[in-house]
């Protein structure tokens, strides 16, 4: 564990409950105790946490009401929301990662398991904050090129003109999302997916096709051999960053689902 004491929020309206979470954990962590939501925001006026661990059923707000308020504040919005609740039913658990939720951990925890977690989370943060990775896979050189200058400044843009060697590539990138056009030589878009698709790291990766063969047939054949998305060349900048923020959203939230 890091020598760095991490300050952590944490939110619940019984005081038992706060004192007995703080007392347990003081020796890991700087704990800030708040028993409603103003004492919350009141505490984050003045302290930068690096987690807050949030209670589901309180009184006034509950926890899904104050981590919309969170995550709708800019200032707020990137600081990782924990439940710690005995509330771990599945429609809770999934309308709490939906709505950007970064884990559930249950009441009544064991303190190395509580740890855990913690610790678990803190470190999947700090590999959240790494650069996603693209691969853009397109047999025009232009394309690839303008791929790369319209998301080269939040993404880390890998560029495939040759989709034969797709294989050779992915042993040495993992990337977290692809971009695939249509029709290239050699191989398709179409063969590319369950190529793709064969390794265990990338059964569930977004797929996003960006081609100028935009005819419905292709549209259906692509989602139905597994594609997420489907984009019409020439390229819209603002679709092209929407559809890719979403889908990577997306997939994170349900390996995080699946991790509960």
């Amino acid at each position: 564990m890091s020598e760095t004491r991490r300050k952590i929020i944490i939110v619940d309206d019984v005081k038992f409950h706060l004192l007995s979470l703080k007392e347990s954990m003081k020796k890991y962590y700087d704990l800030y105790p708040a028993q409603s939501v103003d004492e919350l925001f009141d505490i984050l006026d003045k302290v930068n946490p690096e987690l807050i661990l949030l209670d589901i059923n309180m009184p006034e707000k509950n926890g899904f009401e104050i981590l919309d308020m969170l995550k709708s504040i800019d200032r707020f919005s990137d600081i990782p929301v924990m439940f710690l609740t005995s509330n771990m039913s599945r429609e809770a658990v999934i309308k709490g990662m939906q709505a950007g939720a970064a884990g559930f951990i249950q009441k009544p925890y064991k303190e190395a398991v509580l740890v855990e977690r913690i610790e678990n989370e803190l470190d999947t943060e700090r590999k959240a904050k790494i650069t996603p990775t693209i691969l853009a896979v397109d047999d025009s050189l232009s394309t690839l090129k303008t791929i790369n200058a319209l998301l080269g400044d939040k993404y880390k843009v890998c560029t495939l003109p040759n989709p034969e060697r797709i294989k050779e590539l992915l042993r040495t990138v993992t990337p977290d999302l692809f971009l695939l056009d249509c029709l290239m030589p050699v191989l398709s878009g179409f063969e590319l997916i369950p190529i793709i698709r064969s390794l265990p790291e990338h059964h569930e990766t977004p797929i996003i096709f960006l081609t100028s063969e935009g005819t419905m047939d292709n549209v259906y054949v692509a989602m139905d051999n597994g594609a997420c998305d489907f984009l019409v060349k020439p390229i819209d900048e603002g679709a092209l960053r929407s559809k890719l923020e979403l889908h990577l959203k997306d997939y994170i939230t349900l390996r995080q689902i699946r991790n509960c």
